[in-house]
């Protein structure tokens, strides 16, 4: 149980270098979360130096060379307008990443603000937040995407806002009952014996232990913004062409499947390789943060 010092200030569990330790020491045990964490390091890496890497201008056009299939001088492919395939991969991991990481800060500090409002105060707001959350969970995510998407307009920034506030709900859930499991630990309640005010006891007991599933649920939530901004980019509904991004790349190379199957395969096993190591990475930090879950 928590004690009370004698400045006031209550005793409450601490990451410790020894969970530290653990925590390494899970993770590093799991092959396929080093895998997963290697290729996404290498995404990342890839979308920052995509000038440098990209052998082409990913938007250069050359009549010359028009659905070139796979070889020395394109390795990838060129698409009907001989753009260079490969590069265009390349600056593709730069939108994705961009739209993953981007959708989920919206979602997550959105989800987080009002879970741990919801949750650790109850009554009407609580009450407000459950009804609003219930509503936008009776649509499916890229339904209710879709449609916010239809609302804002066609773009990239819509198409991240979009995607971010179709996936506030399950934030919204997964902090609030984390909050909710939290406040009844008995440290909770000596923060509040010892007179800490209500801002302190989130800042610096509820959020600090709750930073677990919002750090797993946001790696994998990133995975999900991939595929959903993809998949509305496909449909003509997120960037437009000739924009580099891997579900444009897709519709563009959907009416050669037959004639130059490169068009669509390579784009696809883009977004399926950093869909799977963001989950593959996911999974391991979900092991290694759920005591619940670790090795022995």
């Amino acid at each position: 149980m928590a004690a009370i010092s004698q400045t006031g200030q209550t005793a409450r569990p601490q990451l410790g270098n020894e969970a530290r330790r653990r925590f390494v020491r899970t993770l590093h045990s799991s092959p396929s979360a080093v895998i997963g964490a290697v290729v996404v390091l290498l995404l990342i890496l890839v979308a920052i130096f995509a000038p440098v890497i990209a052998p082409y201008d990913p938007l250069a056009m050359n009549s010359s060379a028009l659905l070139q299939p796979p070889g020395p001088e394109h390795w990838l492919g060129t698409d009907p307008l001989g753009r260079d395939l490969l590069s265009r991969i390349i600056y593709g991991a730069r939108i994705s990443l961009q739209l993953g990481l981007i959708a989920v800060s919206i979602a997550a500090l959105s989800g987080t603000l009002l879970g741990l409002t919801g949750g650790f105060y109850r009554g009407w707001f609580d009450l407000l937040v459950v009804a609003g959350v219930d509503v936008l969970l009776a649509f499916p995510s890229i339904l209710l995407a879709l449609a916010i998407t239809f609302a804002l307009g066609i773009s990239l920034t819509n198409l991240m806002i979009a995607v971010g506030v179709a996936a506030i709900p399950t934030y919204v859930r997964v902090v609030r009952s984390t909050v909710l499991s939290i406040k009844e630990n008995p440290y909770i309640e000596a923060a509040r014996v010892s007179g800490c005010s209500d801002l302190r006891i989130i800042t610096r007991h509820i959020l600090p232990n709750a930073f677990g599933p919002i750090i797993v649920l946001s790696t994998l939530g990133v995975a999900g913004a991939i595929l959903s901004g993809s998949a509305l980019s496909f449909l003509g509904l997120g960037t437009k062409p000739p924009t580099p991004e891997w579900g444009v790349m897709l519709a563009e190379g959907r009416s050669f499947m037959l004639n130059a199957p490169w068009m669509t395969t390579f784009p696809g096993v883009a977004i399926m390789l950093t869909v799977l190591a963001i989950n593959l990475l996911g999974d391991g930090l979900r092991d290694a943060l759920d005591p619940r879950l670790r090795s022995r």
